[in-house]
């Protein structure tokens, strides 16, 4: 089954969108994360699987292939964390991906809680992306 999560990103001092698909296969089990993931984007299978897992879901035990597009742009930083686990969630069908067709960003730890250092970089941008994208109403990280 095949995952679809929508976030942004910075670049600059501009956002762009990132599609996040997530891929459940057969196979040994395995998380690759493609698409240009710096190490702490490759460091979210550990702190996702572990969020996932205490928050009582499951995550895909074979092969899974997270990609995070598009491909030839750098992804920074624990931002796509959130997006990640979504979508490792929903390819085990626990969960309808659809509503989450607006964008999302956020760090959370293994947890479950929200994390927040400071200020969310690139908050800015990434508000005007989801706003150039057409989302309907664009929510600040503490819900309102």
């Amino acid at each position: 089954m095949l995952a679809k999560i929508y976030s942004a990103a910075v670049y600059g001092v501009d956002a762009y969108e990132v599609e996040i698909e997530v891929n459940g296969a057969g196979g040994d089990p395995n998380i690759v994360i493609v698409g240009l993931p710096d190490a702490a984007v490759r460091e979210s299978r550990d702190r996702v699987t572990t969020a996932i897992a205490n928050s009582g879901y499951y995550w895909p035990r074979g092969r899974t292939t997270i990609n995070l597009a598009p491909a030839d742009i750098k992804k920074e930083g624990p931002s796509f964390d959130l997006p990640i686990a979504l979508g490792m969630i929903a390819v085990t069908e626990e969960l309808d991906s659809s509503p989450f067709e607006n964008f999302r960003f956020g760090r959370h730890g293994p947890s479950r809680q929200r994390r927040f250092a400071g200020r969310i970089g690139g908050a800015a941008p990434r508000q005007a992306c989801v706003i150039r994208a057409g989302a309907k109403r664009p929510r600040s990280c503490d819900g309102r």
